[in-house]
């Protein structure tokens, strides 16, 4: 949509001016200084139940005072992987072949974060379609270890957020988690959290609960404190070394 302002909501899908961004053609870029957490909002909807949730991750970093970098997987253009490995191995590489879209810039952070929090919704019992096509993204990180080449994400720390409508909540939440552990990433102890509202309710209703809803807020923060107080340890330094890849 053209215009100086956005209007009070989408005439098509619905959603809230909150959703609205400028439009913009550039590639992401980042300047490769180094820092601790890539925060991760996987939603179709930056500000909705899954933004509730990412927003008190971010809170909860600022709080613990360590440097974070926020992505909302809505504002960049990431295309569907090439499966460049399905014709030749060799062919799925770091960096990845792909370099006219957002991607290149998001796998320079995930080599150099130190941990990584990802917050999705839950889309048909599993994670949404923008977050499963950045993890498909990542398989020329995972394919290092197959071409006998160093990881670059060996030992880092995850954590993984959840929240939904209703059922789905932990089979999300594992299939979030195997993509991250082929890439040799470390789960923080109690590192995940789902939340899910339920069907007997309207989703109209879901934003208010999550929205309020105190445990949401304690456990989301936990989470982050325990991928914090993991990555202080600095296993990826520590085991780099010491760790035998076994990736599918």
């Amino acid at each position: 949509m053209n215009g100086e302002k956005p209007p009070k909501g989408c005439p098509n899908c619905h959603s809230p001016s909150g959703e609205f961004i400028p439009a913009h053609h550039d590639i992401a870029s980042y300047n490769g200084e180094p820092f601790d957490v890539l925060l991760i909002n996987g939603s179709s909807h930056r500000a909705g139940n899954t933004g509730i949730m990412t927003d008190v991750a971010e809170s909860m970093l600022k709080e613990l005072n360590v440097s974070y970098l926020r992505v909302n997987l809505n504002e960049h253009s990431i295309d569907h992987c090439w499966c460049c490995y399905a014709v030749r191995a060799q062919s799925c590489d770091f960096p990845c072949r792909n370099k006219s879209d957002d991607m290149h810039t998001f796998h320079q952070m995930l080599t150099v974060a130190k941990s990584v929090i990802v917050a999705s919704p839950i889309n048909w019992n599993s994670m949404s379609a923008r977050l499963k096509i950045f993890l498909d993204r990542t398989t020329c990180l995972q394919n290092l270890y197959h071409l006998k080449k160093p990881g670059l994400t060996t030992g880092k720390i995850v954590g993984i957020l959840v929240n939904g409508h209703e059922d789905g909540g932990i089979k999300t939440a594992m299939d979030i988690f195997l993509n991250f552990q082929q890439m040799g990433f470390i789960l923080a102890p109690f590192g995940m959290y789902y939340r899910t509202h339920g069907a007997e309710f309207t989703s109209n209703e879901d934003r208010e609960f999550f929205a309020a809803d105190q445990l949401l807020n304690t456990y989301t923060r936990g989470v982050v404190s325990n991928v914090v107080e993991m990555m202080k340890l600095d296993l990826e330094k520590q085991m780099k070394e010491r760790i035998i890849p076994v990736s599918e």
